[in-house]
């Protein structure tokens, strides 16, 4: 047992090391001012650069609108096939798993052959900015991400006795999913959530393809090519950001999991 633990405390000590050291060094980075010493002037200029803030608010607008539809499409889905249609899970679950075989660039250079040569007057409206354009794209690429997280916690939580009790009381499919099944799995509505803004602050591949310029990772793959300080600071901060939510949703799931005990 104690050789175990040893081993344990070893594993520990390397990961956090492998984990850490890349932070400290990019943190200490970020805080060298081009004179010499230190001080938060890289971090600074990301809140006074107009360029940076707009970008970061086309991608907000992308990601919220993105993780509106992605749940609208995946929970009555999800919850329907495993109240009505139990035999389909497995297929609905290696379909969902399509998003992530395909490349991103294989579905990019599709989507620019479309741009390029379809001339319908819906398609010219599609393309015409980055957030019509890029947002059907995106729910594709959360939807294996978000249809886990809810699938899981439906199944962590008894879904046809909460569904039954419901309906038995007088409440119709669409309050039984607001308000019973909704408040039941908050932290995976809360996750999947988290994970598709997540996945739109981070994709560029699509964006640089079809040449939609002015979202957040294509502004902070620009900033770094003139400041490296200005965008390695911006990298931590989004992780920071990313940290924050991570830990909100495991906080929010923990209250939900106690006052349910």
């Amino acid at each position: 047992m104690r050789r175990g633990r040893r081993w344990r405390v070893v594993v520990f000590v390397i990961a956090a090391i492998y984990f850490l050291v890349p932070l400290l060094a990019a943190g200490e980075f970020s805080l060298r001012k081009p004179g010499g010493g230190y001080g938060f002037a890289n971090y600074l200029a990301i809140a006074t650069d107009p360029v940076l803030l707009d970008s970061l608010l086309v991608s907000l607008q992308i990601a919220v609108i993105t993780a509106v539809l992605v749940l609208v499409l995946v929970i009555p889905t999800a919850v329907w096939v495993r109240l009505r249609l139990p035999a389909v899970a497995g297929l609905l679950e290696s379909a969902t798993i399509l998003p992530i075989v395909v490349p991103p660039v294989v579905m990019a250079a599709g989507i620019a052959f479309v741009q390029a040569n379809l001339d319908a007057p819906v398609f010219r409206s599609l393309f015409s900015s980055s957030i019509s354009a890029l947002t059907p794209f995106y729910v594709v690429l959360a939807l294996p991400f978000a249809y886990r997280a809810i699938d899981n916690g439906l199944a962590a939580i008894p879904l046809r006795t909460l569904v039954e009790a419901a309906r038995n009381l007088g409440a119709g499919w669409a309050s039984a999913l607001l308000r019973v099944v909704l408040p039941a799995i908050r932290s995976a509505v809360l996750g999947s959530a988290f994970l598709t803004l997540a996945l739109v602050l981070g994709e560029i591949v699509i964006a640089r393809i079809l040449l939609y310029t002015d979202t957040f990772p294509i502004a902070v793959v620009d900033v770094g090519r003139s400041v490296a300080g200005v965008s390695v600071a911006l990298t931590l901060a989004s992780l920071l950001l990313t940290w924050v939510l991570l830990l909100a949703v495991s906080f929010a799931g923990g209250r939900r999991a106690r006052s349910n005990a």
